[in-house]
């Protein structure tokens, strides 16, 4: 019995090797193969576009984190500028000064 078994190992084997090493059946698979090669280069593809987007989306951000800290640094110098007092250290060296004394205020009936 133990003879049986090992033959009967040794056939399975041996239909096996005959079965995926035939030519036929290669040559029959080749659709299938050509498939599973179309579907590892999309694959493939995926993985670098998948990359590329990303290291595009951190670029933009990086750029957009710059836009932003440059938007604040001048609009704080900006404000500064325009301060009533920085104004007046501007406009000095023109001859320009600053009116301390209110506006007077005109009545319609003073001009008939």
């Amino acid at each position: 019995m133990y003879m049986n078994e090992e033959t009967t190992k040794n056939r399975q084997k041996s239909s096996w090797r005959r079965l995926f090493l035939n030519h036929h059946w290669l040559v029959r698979n080749i659709p299938f193969f050509l498939f599973l090669s179309v579907l590892t280069v999309l694959y493939i593809y995926n993985g670098h576009y998948a990359e590329k987007t990303i290291k595009d989306i951190n670029k933009t951000a990086r750029g957009l984190k710059e836009d932003q800290y440059e938007y604040k640094t001048v609009k704080s110098e900006w404000m500064f500028i325009n301060k009533q007092s920085e104004v007046v250290k501007a406009v000095e060296p023109m001859g320009l000064k600053e009116i301390l004394e209110p506006p007077v205020v005109l009545n319609d009936t003073i001009i008939k």
